[in-house]
């Protein structure tokens, strides 16, 4: 029992047992979630394989198609998550001072950069659906809207276009949304003083976690809008 206390007094609250130092832990920790973000790659590579296929076999039907997507929705996300991105690393930066204020505002910056950019995917999913845009067989375009006849892009393999649009996106806005949690997740922590310059590993992998997501809409955004 005495040994036991002794070491646990030697070790820091967040130094788990197995690991014999904080520069090991955060090493192991730092490998996991690059193993995670290179499965996530992954994930993404084999939808961004697919838009590609079916590009070169119907580019005419995917540029008709895209038409129907507003670059400048498109466009803002682009901009929020970006900002989201410098947030996030300002965040990282605060908790490597002990800055505790810093670290928590620029946190709820981001679920608020983060939230705009779900928000702006509600609107444009709803405006396709109230149109008959859907994947799949469901994929039935109706009546008049932003200055489209919908019914003229009825078309042929344009159905492949919305679905791995919904597809890509949906699973993108799936990754925000767990974004989100994280961020909350943090935020509780961090009011609870648990991060410190010594340590603020959770703060350093949900950041990496976060600017894949926004790396992996910046390939999303001319892909489906600009091309």
């Amino acid at each position: 029992m005495a040994s036991t206390s002794v070491a646990s007094a030697g070790h820091p609250g967040h130094l788990q047992h197995h690991f014999v130092s904080e520069e090991q832990q955060f090493d192991a920790s730092k490998m996991g979630m690059w193993l995670f973000l290179v499965t996530e790659i992954l994930l993404f590579s084999g939808m961004f394989v697919a838009y590609t296929v079916f590009r070169i076999w119907y580019p005419e039907v995917f540029a008709h198609s895209a038409e129907l997507l507003d670059w400048r929705l498109g466009g803002l996300n682009t901009v929020v998550l970006l900002a989201s991105s410098f947030t996030v690393a300002l965040g990282v930066h605060y908790a490597q001072l002990d800055n505790k204020k810093g670290l928590v505002i620029n946190l709820i910056l981001t679920i608020v950069f983060a939230t705009i950019f779900i928000v702006v995917k509600y609107f444009e999913y709803t405006g396709k659906f109230a149109h008959g845009v859907f994947p799949g067989i469901n994929f039935q375009p109706h009546g008049v809207g932003g200055g489209h006849i919908y019914a003229e892009y009825d078309i042929p393999f344009a159905a492949q276009f919305f679905s791995i649009y919904f597809v890509m996106t949906g699973i993108h806005g799936l990754h925000v949304l767990v974004g989100m949690g994280l961020f909350a997740w943090l935020i509780t922590r961090a009011l609870r003083g648990h991060f410190t310059s010594s340590y603020y590993t959770p703060v350093e992998l949900t950041g990496l976690y976060w600017h894949l997501v926004d790396i992996i809409w910046i390939f999303l955004f001319p892909l489906l809008y600009l091309i």
